[in-house]
């Protein structure tokens, strides 16, 4: 190997290292602070929905500027927009751990996911730029398989800080690790070529998607709580309509636009989007419900349901890198197939096992498949949007494959919170009787998993009658739940195998394997 290639693979490595770590904050960012909501509230006080919006808040400016931020990146460079976005999450980790009321705290963790969606919308781009071929797709294994073994044990890492120390910890620590991470970029990241002219960018058009994303992402954050028929949920989701429209019909009209409509012409682009959506509806909207069964259908405390989830992530960590390394000689369409073949596998067995008088064990073979599954897809599903476009697109690519993520996740959750919560009222309404007051109270209070809050609707000679039919309710809807995200894997898959070509990977792709006889002739 050349000094050249020796000093381009030592860059490289240095690119993924300080992607990992910038990247990993910022999703750990996303959870971390749920556990701590109870002690923000009573040091800072405040209003129940000015709390929700400490979490509200990043979530919706993360997912909002995804696109944009890609697109921009494109035209202004990588490392300045990169690092743009970890000086603008280290400024606003600071605010929040100096906030001196909820409002304040609010304001700063909207900041926060602005630059959290810089940093993640170039961290692929970048990763693109640096490596080629199947040393590409590892890295991007290596990259997303961190991530998601992040955002597991953001919980975990939040208790054990307000335990230690107090909720400010939880964005103060982020400070010391910005600043280092900002002197690596400066130091070390590879220098943007030439920046092109910023008249030329479609400013309009990023206006325009990240109201549309952010006016997506709030409705689907606050559709439980406001109602999905309620009239402030179809304004919402109406305007966003009008919104899409609009920015669709600019970017037909526009030479340099913020999304290039004619990439939906290329069928492995198309089906890197499909998978981007379902992938995230499956595996994120389902999540929520496995983990409600153990902790209230069960009765397990959150420790011991941690502990059965590494049935879950342990095999996800492994099979993400192996899935990395099987790139090289299989085609995409074909992992991304089987992995997602294996989590409908996994869904259909937890959705068998999920009873409230079988052992909890019962489900630890759904969850292993559910976890080789999801590792298998991951990365190469992560991996395909960049690949079939050029290096200078990679923003693009990767801004539109990270709001389908975030979209998806919304969409699942949604649409699997209103098959649970159905089915725990038609349960409640064939089994208990109840004022339609306390349906209500106790059916809303179930469908949260809070067994101990709908009892207090009922009284005392029933209670016990009550917390038996809940508990098979939120089972059974556990189950129905898993039963449908099975069905969305087994489509995923069909998307996978049908749309996925060969032909239109840029790079990435399956490496031929030379003939010896062309192997011998070719110089030293």
């Amino acid at each position: 190997m050349s000094a050249t290639d020796t000093t381009a693979s030592r860059q490289a490595r240095i690119v993924l290292i300080i992607t990992v770590v910038a990247s990993a904050l910022l999703v750990i960012d996303i959870t971390i602070v749920s556990v701590a909501l109870p002690s923000i509230q009573s040091d800072l006080g405040g209003s129940l929905s000015a709390l929700q919006w400490i979490i509200i808040g990043y979530t919706v400016t993360f997912g909002a500027f995804q696109q944009a931020a890609g697109s921009l990146s494109d035209r202004l460079g990588r490392k300045v927009m990169f690092m743009g976005g970890i000086a603008l999450f280290t400024l606003s980790s600071l605010a929040c751990g100096m906030a001196p009321n909820a409002l304040a705290l609010d304001v700063a963790r909207c900041v926060q996911g602005v630059g959290a969606a810089f940093v993640l919308a170039n961290a692929m781009p970048l990763i693109a730029q640096t490596h080629e071929g199947q040393s590409r797709n590892m890295a991007i294994a290596v990259w997303g398989t961190t991530l998601g073994a992040c955002g597991a044990v953001a919980p975990v890492i939040g208790g054990l800080l307000v335990d230690l120390t107090q909720w400010r910890y939880l964005f103060l620590i982020n400070v010391p690790i910005g600043a280092i991470a900002l002197f690596l970029c400066r130091t070390r990241l590879p220098a943007d070529p030439p920046r092109g002219s910023l008249a030329g960018i479609d400013w309009t058009g990023a206006a325009l998607l990240v109201l549309t994303l952010g006016l997506v992402n709030f409705a689907l954050t606050r559709g439980e709580d406001q109602g999905w028929a309620s009239t402030a949920t179809v304004i919402q989701l109406g305007l966003s309509a009008v919104l899409l429209i609009g920015f669709l019909l600019l970017e037909k009209r526009l030479a340099t636009p913020t999304l290039e409509l004619s990439l939906f012409k290329v069928p492995t682009f198309v089906a890197a989007t499909l998978i981007a959506f379902f992938s995230r509806f499956a595996t994120v909207g389902g999540s929520v419900y496995y983990i409600l069964y153990f902790q209230s259908a069960r009765g397990l405390s959150p420790l011991q349901t941690g502990l059965v989830m590494m049935a879950i992530f342990a095999p996800q960590l492994g099979m993400g890198l192996v899935a990395g390394k099987l790139q090289a000689k299989y085609s995409p369409s074909h992992i991304i197939g089987a992995g997602f073949g294996i989590l409908a596998l996994g869904g259909l067995a937890m959705s068998w096992a999920f009873t409230s008088d079988t052992s909890v064990w019962a489900a630890v073979p759904g969850l292993l498949l559910w976890g080789v599954g999801g590792g298998l897809a991951g990365s190469p599903s992560m991996s395909l949007a960049v690949n079939v476009v050029p290096k200078e697109k990679a923003g693009m690519a990767s801004g539109a494959i990270n709001s389908l993520f975030m979209f998806g996740a919304g969409i699942g959750a949604a649409i699997f919170g209103v098959l649970f919560r159905t089915r725990i009222s038609d349960k409640a309404d064939s089994d208990l009787r109840l004022d339609t007051t306390d349906h209500e109270s106790v059916v809303s209070a179930a469908a949260q998993g809070d067994i101990t809050r709908a009892l207090e609707n009922v009284s005392d000679d029933i209670a016990d009658q009550v917390r038996r039919t809940l508990e098979s309710a939120i089972a059974e809807g556990a189950g129905n739940v898993m039963m449908w995200a099975a069905v969305i894997c087994v489509l995923t898959a069909a998307i996978a195998l049908t749309l996925v070509r060969k032909k239109d990977l840029l790079t990435g792709a399956p490496e031929p394997e030379k003939d010896p006889g062309q192997a011998e002739a070719e110089p030293a």
